[in-house]
C-alpha cells in the first residue's frame, strides 16, 4: 500500500468542521415514533430520505464487493466532483489537473470554487504523454488530479492508468462514467493499494438512470467519512434511492440493454467506415463516438434540421461531433441522414 498522509490534504476548516448527523439514521429502532424532524404526520412522501444511503450502499457493497464504509453516494457525480474540491483545495491556493479535452465539469467546479485549472494536453490520439505529466506535477505540485476513462469527448481508455496514480502525491479522481461500455479493468481493485485515490461510477449511463441524479464516490473509508462530512444530508431523495435499488435487483434486464448497446455500437462503426462526409471515426469504449467531418458544420447542421442532436466539439477539436448510440430506429435515421450529406 501506498503511504499517504490524506490529513495532509485536506483543507484545515474541513477537517475542524462538525458534520450534520441525523440521530435518527445513524441509530436502529423496532418501531419508533417520528416526531424529531418536524415532518407532517400525513403523506405518501412525508419523511426525509435515509442521510446516510444505508441500504443503497449496502447492496451497492454486495454487488462490487467493496465495503460500504468506502462507498459514498452523490445527487450525481457531478455533486461528487465539487465537494471532492471544496474538501481538499484550498481557494485561490491549491491547483487542480485536468485533461485536455475531457469533461468540462471538472474545471467547472474548480473555478467556482476560485482553484486554478491546470490543463494536461493530449497528443493527437488523446493519449496522455508520460513525460509532460510528470513536468506539470513537478512544475506546479496540483492538489488534485482528475482522470476521466474512458474518456469524455474522445472515448478512448488510458492506458497505464496506475502510472499517473503511483506518481502523483496529491487526490486522484478516475472518472468511470463509461467503464460498463469498456473492456479495461475498472481501477476498483486499486483502491485499497492508493488511499488517495477516488474512482467515480455513475447510474447515468449504462444503467439508463441519468435523470435519478445518483452517482458513487469508492475510495478509503477516511475520505468516505470527509465526503459525508461536508455533503448535504437528505438531497439524495427517497425516490432516487428506490429506483437505484430496484434497478439492482433486474440485472438481467440491465445486461441486455448494455448487450444492445454495445450491438449497436458495433453496427454503426461499419456503417460509419461508407459515409463520404466522414474523415475519420476515433476509436471508442463508450457508448459514444468522436467523428471528424470534412464539413463539421454542415453536418451539424443538417442534422440539426431531422431533429437529430448531437454535441458539436469544435473549434476544441476540430470539425469533430460527438453523438451518442441510441435504438435501432434511431441509428438507422442517424446513417440515412448522413449518407444524404
Amino acid at each position: 500500500m501506498t503511504t499517504v498522509n490524506i490529513k495532509k490534504l485536506v483543507r484545515k476548516n474541513i477537517l475542524e468542521l462538525r458534520p450534520y448527523v441525523s440521530f435518527r439514521d445513524n441509530s436502529q429502532f423496532e418501531n419508533p415514533l417520528l416526531m424529531d424532524a418536524n415532518e407532517s404526520p400525513f403523506g405518501e412522501f412525508n419523511r426525509y430520505p435515509d442521510s446516510t444511503h444505508r441500504n443503497l450502499r449496502e447492496k451497492i457493497s454486495a454487488f462490487k464487493n467493496i465495503s460500504a464504509k468506502q462507498i459514498a453516494i452523490g445527487n450525481g457525480s457531478d455533486e461528487l466532483i465539487d465537494l471532492i474540491i471544496k474538501i481538499f483545495c484550498e481557494p485561490k491556493i491549491d491547483s487542480v489537473l485536468v485533461m485536455n479535452p475531457s469533461f468540462a465539469m471538472y474545471g467547472f467546479y474548480a473555478a467556482i470554487n476560485e482553484n486554478k485549472v491546470l490543463q494536461l494536453n493530449l497528443n493527437n490520439n488523446f493519449e496522455i504523454v508520460k513525460e509532460e505529466f510528470l513536468n506539470i506535477i513537478k512544475e506546479n505540485q496540483p492538489k488534485i488530479l482528475f482522470l476521466c476513462s474512458p474518456n469524455n469527448p474522445t472515448g478512448n481508455s488510458i492506458d497505464d492508468i496506475e502510472f499517473y496514480i503511483q506518481n502523483f502525491k496529491g487526490i486522484v479522481v478516475v472518472d468511470e462514467a463509461y467503464i460498463e461500455f469498456s473492456k479495461q479493468k475498472s481501477c476498483l481493485d486499486l483502491i485499497d493499494e492508493y488511499p488517495n485515490l477516488i474512482v467515480l461510477q455513475t447510474f447515468s449511463k449504462a444503467w439508463g438512470l441519468a435523470g435519478v441524479r445518483v452517482g458513487i464516490a469508492f475510495s478509503s473509508e477516511e475520505i468516505t467519512n470527509l465526503i459525508y462530512t461536508v455533503k448535504s444530508p437528505f438531497n439524495v431523495n427517497v425516490l432516487s434511492q428506490n429506483l437505484v435499488l430496484k434497478k439492482l435487483d433486474q440485472i438481467e434486464d440491465f445486461q441486455n440493454n448494455l448487450n444492445e448497446i454495445l450491438k449497436e455500437r458495433n453496427w454503426l462503426k461499419t456503417q460509419f467506415e461508407n459515409i463520404e462526409c466522414i474523415s475519420k471515426v476515433f476509436p471508442t469504449d463508450a457508448n459514444f463516438f468522436l467523428i471528424e467531418f470534412k464539413n463539421a458544420q454542415k453536418v451539424y447542421s443538417t442534422l440539426l434540421e431531422n431533429e437529430i442532436l448531437t454535441s458539436k466539439r469544435f473549434p476544441q477539436i476540430p470539425n469533430c461531433i460527438r453523438l451518442n448510440v441510441g435504438t435501432k430506429d434511431e441509428n438507422e435515421k442517424l446513417i440515412n441522414v448522413l449518407k444524404n450529406i
